[in-house]
């Protein structure tokens, strides 16, 4: 059987079983007709169809229909999307009047968020899901206001370094993050676009607490080790697959990835690892918000269901080696694999290790994402 004759029960049974990529996937949702696919998806606005369905306003990367399988199982198509480059421009976005149905922040956002006006409740009754989530992950800071909560967890794990392990050489030293400030490395060395991973992971790398990490002192010692960095970058990017293809040409031989990097090039044979600093990785909590004004609120709600399910769980753990909301999912996939993944059924375990993200209020997130841009453009 051709795989564009394949049925879609299927489809999804190989999507669970990794003998299908994303890649194949998308092809075969575009050989079913599904236009979408093959349309340009254009940030910041959604896109012109499926007027029917949901927009999700996500990171640039995950816009991809193939991370929709449930949902496409259902419906037949994707959702329309928008995508940010940062979670902080999402913000800032949606502030001036840009209505989506469900966004896509990180615990960090959840106060700040919530205390904008622009997100509503979820209604858990509407997720068939909700009951198979992890309560650690949706029991966040700032998130259950008058007993409901705003925010669903979907991905969990870390931001760090995905090396070559052919072309970087720790010299017998523990792994730190001290290789992105190499000068060996100088113009070999690549990082997300984003202050709200730059700036944390500088901010580890220089010993701040991240309940300090928004004084003045902290913000003055962060800008400069950046400054000192940018000589050495060859590229910032939002979009993670730009680095990995770097990564993979030996264009870059680090960058500051998540840690779905490293596992999509170990499964294109790229030899490459994920660091474990010994300064800790960043951690996080990322998941779904629904917008005040939802134009699509009970298809939002279905939208935000398929991203909890365990069809979607398990490609996220397999394919992209992020931690998954769904208990289920994670018990889905075997001991030896999550170990492999540097992943735990339990989600404390890795969270824990790392430095873990904390909110913070808007004097910083603006002060740090406008000092970040003016060191990207050479200031």
């Amino acid at each position: 059987m051709k795989k564009n004759d394949m049925p879609n029960d299927e489809v999804i049974d190989r999507l669970k079983s990794r003998d299908l990529s994303r890649r194949d996937f998308n092809s075969i949702l575009a050989a079913a007709g599904i236009a979408m696919v093959t349309m340009p998806v254009l940030s910041g606005r959604a896109m012109a169809a499926a007027a029917d369905h949901p927009t999700y306003f996500t990171w640039g990367g995950w816009d991809d229909p193939a991370y929709h399988p449930a949902y496409v199982k259902k419906f037949g198509e994707p959702p329309n999307f928008a995508t940010y480059g940062g979670s902080e421009e999402g913000f800032t976005k949606m502030r001036a009047g840009f209505i989506v149905d469900v966004a896509h922040p990180c615990n960090v956002e959840i106060p700040r968020w919530i205390a904008s006006g622009l997100f509503q409740p979820l209604d858990t009754s509407k997720l068939s899901n909700w009951n198979d989530l992890v309560p650690q992950l949706w029991q966040l800071e700032g998130n259950v206001v008058n007993g409901k909560p705003y925010f669903a967890p979907m991905d969990w794990g870390q931001t760090s370094i995905t090396y070559r392990t052919d072309l970087v050489d720790w010299q017998g030293k523990e792994q730190s993050w001290g290789l992105l400030w190499d000068e060996r490395y100088k113009g070999k060395i690549g990082s997300l676009g984003s202050a709200g991973d730059a700036w944390w992971c500088a901010a580890i790398y220089a010993g701040i607490d991240f309940k300090d990490i928004a004084n003045k002192e902290s913000l003055d010692k962060v800008a400069a080790l950046l400054r000192k960095q940018r000589p050495l970058i060859r590229m910032y990017s939002d979009d993670v697959t730009s680095l990995e293809q770097a990564l993979a040409s030996g264009e870059l031989v680090a960058a500051m990835t998540w840690n779905s990097s490293a596992t999509t090039l170990k499964g294109e044979g790229v030899p490459v690892d994920f660091a474990k600093p010994k300064e800790g990785a960043l951690t996080w909590v990322c998941g779904l918000m629904l917008h005040a004004k939802a134009p699509k609120y009970d298809m939002a709600h279905e939208l935000i269901d398929s991203l909890l399910s365990v069809e979607r769980g398990i490609l996220m753990i397999e394919e992209e080696g992020y931690g998954h909301s769904n208990a289920k999912a994670m018990a889905a996939v075997s001991d030896e694999r999550l170990t492999a993944l540097g992943l735990d059924r339990d989600p404390q375990k890795v969270l824990g290790s790392g430095k873990f993200m904390v909110p913070q209020e808007q004097d910083f997130e603006t002060k740090s994402n406008e000092l970040f841009e003016m060191i990207k453009a050479g200031f």
